[in-house]
C-alpha cells in the first residue's frame, strides 16, 4: 500500500506517469498536501496541459557496455538512447535516471539523451586490437526504436556498422520502427547473424495504451513479427513482464497469437520493481486498477520471497515459489502446444567479423591531415 498520506499524481495523457518522484540520491524530499485547492486554481478535474518531450544531445565516450549479470544471454549491450518515451510504468531501467540526476519517474519519459556519435563510437571499438567479437544486444535497457529515432536514426547507424563488420547482433523492441531496417537485419539475418524479439505485454488496447502509453499497439507488434518472419529475419516474443491479475491471463492468448504471427520462439519475464519503480507501479495501480491493487502485490511478493522485490540473479527474472512455478508451466505448455521453442532458433555467428578501421579521433579531425 501507499501511505495514506501521499498524494496521487494525476495521469497525463500519454505518459506512463505525471509523478517526478524524487530519485534516491536526493538529500531533500518534498511532500504534496491537500490544501483544498486546485494546484493551479482552475478546475481540478480539467485535463493536464501535455508535458513536451526533451531531447539533449550527448557525444558519448564509449557506446559498448559489459554485461556481467550472469541471467542474460550476452556479454555487449548498446543503448543509444537514456530515457525512453514509451512510457512503460513498470520498466526497470527508470532508475538508471537517478545518475543524470534527474527523476525515474516523468523525467524518464520526458527528458531523454541521444549518444549521437553512437556509430563513430562503436567503430573505433571494434577496432580495438583487444576487442573480441560476441554478439551485441541493442535495447537492453531502453529502447533503440522509440519514437525520436525515427527523427535521429542513430540505430540505423549503430547497424549500418554492425553490417559492414559483419557483425551478429540481436535487438529487442517493442516498436514497429524495426520494420524501418528491414535492409539491413535482412542482410545480417542471411548469414545468421541478427535475431529480432518483440516485446507483447499484453494484446487488450486499453490496457496496452496505459501499461506502455507511446509504445506501439499489440496487433501493430505481431504485423512486425509476421513482416519479419516473411523476411525471413529469426524473430521471437517476449511476453514481458507478466503482472498477476492484470496481464497474466492472458499468457496462452499471447503466445498463440505470437505463433500464427510467425514467431519461431517464446520468452517470458516476471513483473520486477527495483528502486523507484515500485512506488511508481504501486500508484499506477492506485490511479487504475484500484480495486486489484491489493491482489496483485500481494502476488508479487508470493513470487518474491514476502518482498516487492529480490534482486539476485537466480530469482529476479523468473521469481521463485508457487506462483512463479505455475507461471512458468504455462508459459512452457502453451509454448509446446504452439510449436514454439523456448530458445532462439539461431546461433549467431561471430566467424565472419571483419575489424573495422577506426574513424579519426574528433581533435584529429577537427585538424584535419598533412597528406
Amino acid at each position: 500500500m501507499l501511505p495514506d498520506d501521499r498524494l496521487l499524481a494525476k495521469p497525463f495523457k500519454g505518459r506512463g506517469t505525471a509523478t517526478r518522484i524524487l530519485h534516491r540520491f536526493n538529500k531533500e524530499g518534498r511532500e504534496r498536501i491537500d490544501d483544498g485547492w486546485p494546484a493551479d486554481g482552475g478546475d481540478e478535474d480539467a485535463e493536464a496541459p501535455p508535458v513536451q518531450t526533451q531531447v539533449t544531445h550527448e557525444h558519448a565516450k564509449t557506446i559498448l557496455s559489459r554485461n556481467d549479470s550472469p541471467d542474460l544471454p550476452f556479454t555487449w549491450s548498446i543503448n543509444p538512447y537514456r530515457g525512453c518515451e514509451h512510457g512503460c510504468i513498470y520498466c526497470y531501467a527508470r532508475p538508471t535516471h537517478s545518475y543524470l540526476n534527474l527523476s525515474p519517474g516523468l523525467d524518464f519519459e520526458t527528458r531523454l539523451v541521444a549518444k549521437v556519435n553512437a556509430a563513430d563510437c562503436l567503430r573505433r571499438e571494434l577496432a580495438k586490437a583487444s576487442y573480441q567479437p560476441s554478439a551485441i544486444n541493442l535495447g537492453s535497457a531502453t529502447d533503440c526504436y522509440q519514437p525520436i529515432e525515427r527523427e535521429l536514426g542513430i540505430t540505423r547507424s549503430v547497424l549500418q556498422v554492425l553490417t559492414e563488420c559483419q557483425h551478429p547482433f540481436s535487438i529487442v523492441t517493442k516498436s514497429s520502427g524495426v520494420e524501418r531496417d528491414l535492409d539491413l537485419i535482412s542482410l545480417a539475418a542471411r548469414r545468421h547473424q541478427a535475431l529480432v524479439l518483440v516485446s507483447i505485454t499484453t494484446l487488450d488496447p486499453v490496457l496496452c495504451r496505459k501499461l506502455e502509453p507511446r509504445a506501439a499497439a499489440p496487433h501493430r507488434r505481431l504485423l512486425t513479427v509476421k513482416r519479419l518472419a516473411e523476411a525471413g529475419v529469426p524473430v521471437g516474443v517476449n511476453v514481458a513482464p507478466i503482472i498477476p491479475f492484470l496481464n497474466e491471463p492472458e499468457i496462452e492468448q499471447v503466445i498463440k497469437a505470437a505463433a500464427e504471427a510467425g514467431a519461431g520462439s517464446i520468452h517470458y519475464t516476471v513483473v520486477r520493481l527495483p528502486w523507484e519503480v515500485n512506488p511508481l507501479f504501486q500508484e499506477w495501480l492506485q490511479h487504475h486498477v484500484p480495486e486489484r491493487a491489493d491482489r496483485i502485490m500481494a502476488r508479487i511478493r508470493d513470487m518474491r520471497g514476502g518482498k516487492d522485490y529480490e534482486a539476485d540473479f537466480a530469482h529476479r527474472m523468473r521469481g521463485h515459489g508457487l506462483w512463479a512455478e505455475l507461471i512458468a508451466q504455462r508459459v512452457a505448455k502453451a509454448a509446446a502446444r504452439n510449436g514454439l521453442a523456448r530458445r532462439p532458433l539461431v546461433e549467431l555467428d561471430i566467424g565472419l567479423f571483419k575489424r573495422p578501421q577506426a574513424p579519426p579521433s574528433e581533435a584529429a579531425s577537427r585538424q584535419g591531415t598533412l597528406f
